[in-house]
């Protein structure tokens, strides 16, 4: 495995991180809306990670193969969380039904904290491999003058 390949795995990590980042924050900042643009309370919204499949050339099965390891990491969806939205008795909320309950996003916020809180670890995991991966890079120079 080459330099660029370290860079360019742990740069797609960023990336997957960034966006699952993003949609906790979309989650934390919806976590009270009962109305949205589609009805109903907002879904909580979560990202769906994978290996990266790419395109299959001669040179990548033989990377793979030879370091056993993979490409990377890609976003290949975001889902709405499928559990049911909760309930709350407010009578004077104007989302109420006629029995007086209003429905509230799936979110919780304990979950959400501890997502984020993965996320950011995996982030620093990310940057701090980018960071040795350019330091041997320098020492290899050195050794090169």
């Amino acid at each position: 495995m080459n330099i660029f390949n370290a860079l360019r795995i742990s740069s797609s990590g960023l990336t997957a991180q960034r966006l699952r980042m993003n949609l906790i924050a979309c989650n934390l900042a919806n976590v009270n809306t009962t109305r949205t643009p589609r009805g109903g309370p907002y879904k909580r919204q979560e990202a769906v990670f994978a290996a990266c499949s790419e395109p299959r050339s001669f040179k990548n099965m033989l990377d793979t193969e030879i370091t056993g390891c993979g490409s990377g990491v890609e976003v290949v969806d975001v889902i709405n969380d499928p559990r049911p939205s909760q309930t709350r008795y407010d009578p004077g909320h104007p989302d109420a039904d006629e029995k007086g309950y209003v429905k509230l996003p799936n979110v919780n916020l304990i979950e959400e904290m501890v997502n984020m809180i993965s996320a950011t670890r995996s982030y620093e995991a990310n940057v701090t491999a980018v960071n040795a991966s350019k330091k041997m890079a320098l020492k290899a120079l050195e050794i090169g003058r």
